[in-house]
């Protein structure tokens, strides 16, 4: 696999920054958030080390094309959150995508946004024709986001391994190619 470009997204309230070592402070702050530790792939019990080692899979992922992960931030600079693509498989042109927003941020669509921006950058620039959400079934706030943005529900993995001794009903949403078409009716 090649590497990814880096670039910068953007609409007229947010743009997503590729992530770099700068982020790290944001990062940890993010993972002694309950809602992130209980809805996310964030460990429960984040060490210190943590948010460095997390930067270090992306910045991987970037070079490799596996992987790609953008801090969401406001014109201005100020850290929202994270949207990620937490699984890019280039040569089957499919992706998993996840977003994190801090809980300045929630309720006031930055997630959407997120949403929007990665599921375009997928689809025209990355050449995907799938992308998929795995979104834990007790998340409703993350389930309104995904139907905003035209991902469908294809159903629910029962007792699905997340992390650590952890197994969660997750649901599995997804976007085909084809769905923008689709959407453009309504």
């Amino acid at each position: 696999t090649s590497p990814l470009p880096r670039p910068v997204l953007a609409d007229d309230s947010i743009r997503l920054v590729p992530l770099t070592p700068a982020h790290e402070p944001f990062v940890a702050a993010l993972a002694q958030d309950d809602e992130v530790r209980a809805f996310t792939r964030f460990p429960t019990q984040p060490t210190s080390e943590f948010a460095g080692a997390w930067l270090t899979i992306y910045d991987e992922g970037w070079g490799d094309g596996s992987r790609a992960g953008f801090a969401i931030e406001t014109h201005d600079g100020e850290f929202l959150g994270l949207g990620l693509f937490v699984q890019l498989e280039i040569e089957a042109r499919q992706g998993e995508i996840g977003y994190v927003v801090g809980p300045s941020a929630r309720g006031k669509g930055v997630a959407t946004r997120t949403l929007r921006l990665l599921t375009d950058w997928g689809f025209s620039e990355l050449g995907l024709e799938r992308i998929e959400l795995w979104i834990d079934a007790e998340n409703a706030g993350s389930e309104r986001v995904a139907e905003r943005v035209g991902y469908v529900r294809e159903g629910i993995l029962r007792s699905c391994w997340i992390k650590e001794d952890i197994r969660r009903d997750m649901g599995v949403w997804s976007r085909l190619r084809g769905d923008a078409r689709l959407l453009a009716r309504f």
